[in-house]
Formats: C-alpha cells, sequence, structure tokens
C-alpha cells in the first residue's frame, strides 16, 4: 500500500477508468528484465459500459457491443451496457462492430464483480486509394502514413489463393499525441513481448490497414512476402523516438498487442515491414504495477466519468487518459519506478485540469481504496425524483445528462429517486440536457434544460411521460398467415442511411434467431409525416433477395434520436420465381 494525501488519489483512481497508461519513457530503453508471463486464462464475472460515437462524435445508434461472449446493441445514445458475463481477468475484451468502420476494441484489467467504463471513437473505414495487386505498388496519405504492397504479393484471406486484380485499400494513421487517441485506439496499450511477458507500450504512432478485393472479398499478404508501412512521428514527440522500435500487430481475440519485427527511424518517420494487415503499432515496451481505487465525495456518493490524464513527468505529449466508472471505481495498470504527473479533467477539450499532482511508482502494486474528492471545487450534486405517466415512482428507469456534447447517464433508484455528482469543466457553470426514461413504461420525458452548478442542484420532479420509447418492427411475408414481431431492446433494432440520404433502411433480427432477420429500404426523398414512400428493397429468409415493389406510408418522422414509424404494403418476387406479399409495420429511432 502507498500512502498518498487525499487531494493526490483522488486523481490518481480516476485514472485507471479502465485503460492502461504509457510506461515511462527515461531512456527509451526498451530491453527490460523482469519477465512477467500473462495469465490469459483466469476468469472473472464483470459488468461494462460505456458509449460509442462516430468519428464526429455523434452518438452510434445499433452498433453491436460483444463482451465475454455476450452481445447487446448501443442504444440512440450510442450507449451500451452488459452485466455479470465472464471475462478473461487479465485481459477483458469489448469489441464494437459497425459497418462502414474499423472494429472498436477495447481492453481492460477486471476484477470479480466490479464494472467498467468505455468511450468508444469508431474509426471510419474509408478507401485511401487503389494498387494492383500484379505490379504492387503504394498508397499515400496526405498525414505521411505510407502502405507499399510487393508485386504478386497478396491473396485471397479465406482461400490463400493468389489475387492480382485492383486492391483497395482502407487506411487510417492515429495520431500518437491526439488528446482522443484512448477513445480511438484498439486495446490498452499492453502487449506481449517476444519473450512471451506482458508489457505496457509506449506509442510513436499506430495505423488501421484493411486490404478488399474487386468483388469485396478480404484480402492478406502472401505467405513469404512483406509489406512496408512509413508512419508518421509527431513532431513533439520527434527528439525522444528511438532510432528502431519494435512493431506490434493488434490480437483482436485477446486484446492485445503482438510484438512482430521492427521498424526504423528514418526522418520523421518509422517504416517497418509487416507480414499482414490489422492495426499496427510502433511501441517501446515497459514493465508496470497493478493500480485501483474508488473516487467518492465527503458523504461517500461515487464521483462517476471523471477524466484522469497521466504523462510522464516534464513530458506531457507521452500520456494516456481514463475514466471512472459508475460506482467511482478505477484501475489498471501504471508505469512501475516512474516520476509521473497526474491531472482531472470533466471534459477532454477543458483547458485547465481540475487538480494536478505529481507522483512516484515503485515495483509494488497499488490500491488505494476510497479517494475523498473536495466537492466544493468544479463538482456539481444533482438531485431529484422520477415519476411515470401515473404519477407513481419510476422503479426501472434513469437519467440521460447532455453536457459539452458528451452523453451521461445515471440509474434511478427502485423508489424513483436519483442523487449523483458530476464534474465542470473549469468554471462554476454549464449548460447540460436532462432527459428521464421509464424502462418499464416505455415512456421519456420532454428535454429539462438547466444550469448546472457547482453545489448542490435540485431538478425536482422529472415525469418520464409523453414521450414513447416504443421501437418495433412486425411484418409477414406469406399472405399474412406468419407474423414476427421484433421488439427492443429484446431484440435489435436500428435505422441508418446509403451515406448520400437518398434512401432509409432499417434493420432487425432476434439474437438467436436468423430467421427473424429483416432489413428494408425505401426513399427518402421528400420524406416526412403522411408522406408516400417509395419500397426499394426488402429482404427476409423466407423471400430471399428479390425485385421489390410497394410503398411505405411515413405516419410519424421525428428529429434525430427520435422516431421514425410507418406502414408498408408489397410484393417481393425471388430467383425461383416467387411472388411474397409484404404486410410491415415499423417504429423506430432515427440515427440519421
Amino acid at each position: 500500500m502507498i500512502t498518498l494525501k487525499n487531494n493526490f488519489r483522488q486523481l490518481l483512481t480516476a485514472v485507471f477508468g479502465c485503460i492502461l497508461f504509457l510506461s515511462c519513457q527515461k531512456d527509451i530503453d526498451y530491453v527490460t528484465t523482469d519477465l512477467v508471463l500473462p495469465d490469459l486464462t483466469t476468469k472473472v464475472t464483470s459488468s461494462v459500459s460505456g458509449f460509442v460515437t462516430d468519428e464526429n462524435n455523434v452518438a452510434v445508434l445499433g452498433a453491436n457491443v460483444s463482451v465475454g461472449g455476450t452481445t447487446t446493441t448501443t442504444d440512440k445514445y450510442g450507449y451500451f451496457e452488459v452485466k455479470n458475463v465472464q471475462v478473461v481477468k487479465n485481459a477483458a475484451v469489448v469489441t464494437v462492430n459497425q459497418s462502414g468502420y474499423f472494429k472498436g476494441i477495447k481492453t481492460y484489467i477486471a476484477t470479480a464483480n466490479k464494472a467498467a467504463f468505455f468511450r468508444i471513437k469508431l474509426i471510419p473505414k474509408i478507401n485511401v486509394g487503389t494498387i494492383d495487386g500484379g505490379s504492387g505498388g503504394n498508397v499515400i496519405l496526405t498525414n505521411g502514413l505510407i502502405i507499399a504492397l510487393p508485386a504478386n504479393g497478396v491473396v485471397t484471406a479465406g482461400s490463400g489463393a493468389a489475387y492480382t486484380g485492383t486492391v483497395s485499400v482502407a487506411a487510417h494513421w492515429i495520431n500518437p499525441v491526439a488528446t482522443d487517441l484512448n477513445e480511438t485506439m484498439p486495446g490498452d496499450l499492453r502487449g506481449i513481448a517476444t519473450d512471451g511477458s506482458l508489457k505496457t507500450l509506449t506509442t510513436y504512432g499506430m495505423a488501421a490497414v484493411e486490404l478488399t478485393g474487386a468483388s469485396g472479398e478480404l484480402l492478406q499478404i502472401a505467405t513469404g512476402k512483406k509489406a512496408t508501412l512509413t508512419l508518421n512521428i509527431p513532431s513533439s514527440i520527434l527528439a525522444t523516438a528511438p532510432a528502431t522500435i519494435p512493431l506490434w500487430s493488434f490480437d483482436e481475440t485477446n486484446g492485445l498487442w503482438k510484438q512482430e519485427g521492427e521498424a526504423t527511424k528514418t526522418g520523421n518517420t518509422y517504416v517497418g515491414e509487416v507480414s499482414h494487415f490489422s492495426f499496427w503499432n510502433c511501441d517501446v515496451p515497459n514493465n508496470y504495477v497493478h493500480f485501483d481505487c474508488t473516487i467518492v465525495t465527503p458523504s461517500g456518493s461515487p464521483v462517476p466519468f471523471a477524466i484522469v490524464k497521466i504523462s510522464v513527468a516534464g513530458n506531457p505529449a507521452n500520456a494516456r487518459y481514463g475514466y471512472t466508472d459508475s460506482s467511482g471505481f478505477v484501475e489498471g495498470a501504471i508505469p512501475d519506478n516512474a516520476n509521473l504527473l497526474l491531472e482531472v479533467f470533466s471534459y477532454y477539450a477543458c483547458g485547465t485540469s481540475l487538480y494536478s499532482q505529481n507522483f512516484s511508482t515503485t515495483n509494488a502494486n497499488i490500491s488505494l481504496g476510497n479517494i475523498t474528492v473536495n466537492t466544493a471545487l468544479y463538482a456539481a450534486t444533482v438531485s431529484g425524483t422520477v415519476t411515470n405517466c401515473s404519477n407513481a415512482p419510476v422503479t426501472n428507469g434513469y437519467i440521460i445528462m447532455l453536457e459539452n456534447n458528451w452523453y451521461y447517464r445515471y440509474p434511478v433508484s427502485a423508489t424513483g429517486t436519483f442523487n449523483f455528482t458530476a464534474t465542470l469543466c473549469n468554471s462554476s457553470s454549464v449548460n447540460v440536457t436532462f432527459i428521464a426514461e421509464d424502462v418499464t413504461g416505455g415512456q421519456q420525458s420532454s428535454p429539462v434544460y438547466h444550469t448546472l452548478v457547482t453545489g448542490p442542484n435540485v431538478l425536482g420532479n422529472l415525469q418520464a411521460c409523453g414521450v414513447s420509447t416504443q421501437e418495433y418492427i412486425t411484418y409477414s411475408t406469406d399472405g399474412g398467415t406468419t407474423t414476427t414481431n421484433l421488439t427492443a431492446p429484446a431484440d435489435s433494432i436500428y435505422h441508418s442511411g446509403n451515406g448520400t440520404a437518398l434512401q432509409s433502411s432499417i434493420y432487425g433480427y432476434s439474437p438467436g434467431n436468423s430467421s427473424s432477420t429483416v432489413n428494408f429500404s425505401f426513399s427518402n426523398a421528400g420524406i416526412g409525416v403522411g408522406t408516400i414512400q417509395t419500397l426499394l428493397s426488402f429482404y427476409h429468409v423466407t423471400t430471399g433477395q428479390g425485385t421489390t415493389t410497394g410503398t411505405v406510408n411515413i405516419t410519424e418522422y421525428g428529429a434525430v434520436g427520435q422516431f421514425i414509424s410507418g406502414n408498408i404494403t408489397g410484393t417481393v418476387i425471388n430467383s425461383t420465381p416467387t411472388t411474397y406479399n409484404i404486410v410491415c409495420s415499423f417504429r423506430v429511432r432515427r440515427n440519421f
């Protein structure tokens, strides 16, 4: 146990909100002596929650989130929650899948019956260029990332067959000094070195790369061939960048980086050869110690979702960020034998930290227990009650708070009350929006606008009534003799566009029942309540793909985040040819 001053400990706590921090950059000597072989078999029960956004910080609705064999989807706020699942203790993995994006993957050290919290920012999977598979060539991005393929060096990933056609390259450079690095990067900056030991990693740049063929098939580098990656080194860390540095690929299965090869510093870039494509990373490995604590107010209430930055003393660019979870608990790995600076923020764009403290680590694990935060500075306590349409207390609900374009989610008690602590961004007040939701009744309140101030904020009663949250798809595809009902949240239902906003697409399925899967699209031009849109496509396992005709009567069309509903009548003629009559009604939250 390390004894620290209370105000210092508070910060330390937040730091570990489910992330792994950068290791010390002292002499950039990555030849370490302590061999720590990872245990990747022991499992514990854990709960995980968080928010998923796109590259523009817009909430992603309907993304699939997998944790410990359990899958859920994000709601209209981009929120997900998985409770009481079995995960690998030393490397629990959260994986987010969304069409058009690279996988969002987070890794954390789990403690039995404790929770973890994440904010995950997805990276768009954008085609940045093409290369001829036969002759080879390269693609150069404006940020300095270069992907070079050898001649006759590409195969189809599934079969291993040689591929000499046009190779489409989707790629993204991940800036190692970006303030949102912790949201965008995969894993938690831990990796397995060539000697089998588990290390923390100091990154000097990452890249996500995916190769596809003319028909959309996944491609890879041929056995015995090597591609070349060139990654830019930001000027702020160029002076400390070593002449050679280990290369690491990301293992999506165990959520850890794997040391594979080496890159050489050439000017302001690192250049290295790789034998396959995934996420790649230039990192210096170091040893670490385990850390945990819980941040609370003087009354013992948790301080959730605080941001903590830990950087190497004197080198602010060499830093990572973490979050406390809903109970104020944080844990993870931090550099051993290092001089570090801990800073606490309420929001990553805050210009000044709420608190800062220098501290040092040894080679011993740190458990600080409860750390009491002084709520008089930049902290607001929020309380109130929530009732349903019958004016009875909501027993199954939550409060959504929108602050600085970030969503926060707080529980409502079994008696309909809420009481939580929020931190402000270097100010005594901030404008926020509250929405109360009644899960059981399927109702939510209208938005409540409030100026959040330091100290007590008593909201009074919020009535979760007036806006239905019901989402459903009901359809029949054989003349009405068999009807399928999908209802959220038990079933996955979501709405999206085709990227040009020319059509709306709606998807639905019941987990574990592939025969329930349905998707359909309709014209979006001139859409509004009372309009008749053209049915463009309709797919179900019964009908298969085919020629689709029909109309969609729009009965509700709210703003993005609200609802679109309607009724469909039409037909699908498949290749048999067999004609199927379609009858469908739906209500789904708008996602664009």
